[in-house]
């Protein structure tokens, strides 16, 4: 019941709500302890000027940078380790690197990391700028625009003076490659192949006089018909009737001047001039050194059946290519005052030129047959 009610007694006399022999009840009192402040923590100091986290270089404890915004409490994103273009959190979720559009920390540092690379009013710097659209969607970064698309490209078509200048370097490279090839096959290759013919020449014109194979007594051009030994210059080459490049000289002989107003004496003749020909440089270059020859020293012509000794007379060591005179059955210029059997030996010169003439003059002093076998300038 909730209405009041006067006080009754109690039924031994006593006061009301009053127990026999009972004092009022009190709730204990419990003693608190003693108040002990706690030392406050020292208040909290963000760093200043961090630099930004690099998980790899500085493996520690991560601390975010200040944030330029606010400096309320938040609760900082574990650290990331980059991988590719992305970086991975712990949480397994990938999220941009700095490099490709996303800087740390507030608004405002990602708005200034934008300004850096875009610059004042949007334009992307030329160091951040990927080298492609499919590079730029590689690292995650915004698709290109039409305008920006059309301006790499443009930036990456080579300009017409850049192609010419590349044109002409390569025709430069190729040319100087030709040249390089044309002076090996002139110095080196044509000296191989105009020897091997020159020797198969000779081992031919050898083996035929010892089998007693007469020859006729006129020869067809090309033809080789005797051996020419030089022994100060240790030179052995045959000896084949004209003069021609292609059919004599170039195969590594020495050519008899044997045709037309350039005809000359065989070694046989009783008198007369036998004059010959021989490359001084490349195919062979039988004649290369004959402007070493000193005065007494032997020229021999070896033929089927006797061998014809000259001794070196004189040399003319510059003359023009159209003076015949030097072959006349009595030389201009070589200092013989009347007829007799004489040798001449012509090439060009100078070395690797075909400007002028050297001539080198000989007077046979023995007709010695192969019965009596070699003459001394060949035995010694």
């Amino acid at each position: 019941m909730t209405a009041l009610r006067p006080e009754r007694e109690d039924s031994y006399g006593g006061t009301p709500y009053e127990s026999y022999g009972s004092v009022p009840y009190e709730a204990p009192v419990e003693e608190a302890a003693a108040y002990e402040p706690v030392a406050d923590p020292a208040p909290y100091e963000p760093p200043v000027d961090q630099a930004p986290y690099d998980p790899v270089a500085d493996p520690g404890p991560y601390v975010p940078p200040l944030d330029d915004e606010t400096v309320a409490l938040r609760i900082p994103e574990p650290p990331t380790r980059p991988v590719g273009g992305e970086s991975i959190s712990a949480s397994g979720v990938s999220s941009a690197s700095p490099a490709t559009g996303t800087a740390p920390g507030g608004r405002a540092a990602r708005r200034k990391a934008a300004k850096r690379r875009h610059g004042r009013h949007g334009a992307s710097s030329p160091e951040l700028e990927p080298e492609s659209a499919s590079e730029s969607a590689s690292v995650g970064s915004r698709p290109l625009s039409r305008v920006e698309a059309r301006k790499q490209a443009r930036a990456r078509k080579a300009s017409p003076g850049v192609v010419a200048s590349r044109a002409i370097g390569e025709v430069f490279i190729t040319t100087g490659v030709l040249m390089l090839l044309f002076v090996s096959y002139q110095l080196w290759w044509t000296n191989v192949r105009a020897h091997a013919q020159a020797d198969k020449e000779t081992s031919s014109l050898q083996d035929g006089w010892a089998s007693g194979k007469r020859n006729p007594g006129t020869f067809a051009p090309g033809q080789g018909f005797a051996i020419l030994h030089i022994p100060k210059l240790d030179v052995v080459v045959p000896i084949a009737e004209g003069v021609s490049n292609k059919k004599v000289l170039d195969r590594g002989m020495v050519g008899h001047y044997g045709e037309g107003a350039l005809k000359t004496a065989m070694p046989d003749a009783k008198t007369g001039n036998f004059a010959l020909a021989g490359h001084r440089n490349t195919h062979g270059e039988p004649f290369r050194y004959i402007n070493r020859l000193t005065a007494g020293d032997p020229i021999v012509v070896e033929t089927q059946d006797k061998y014809y000794v000259y001794k070196m007379a004189s040399i003319l060591p510059v003359t023009s290519p159209s003076n015949t005179s030097v072959i006349d059955p009595v030389p201009n210029g070589s200092g013989f005052t009347g007829p007799g059997r004489y040798i001449t030996l012509t090439t060009c010169t100078p070395e690797f030129t075909s400007k002028y003439r050297l001539i080198v003059w000989g007077k046979m002093v023995e007709e010695r047959p192969r019965s009596k076998g070699k003459p001394d300038a060949l035995v010694q």
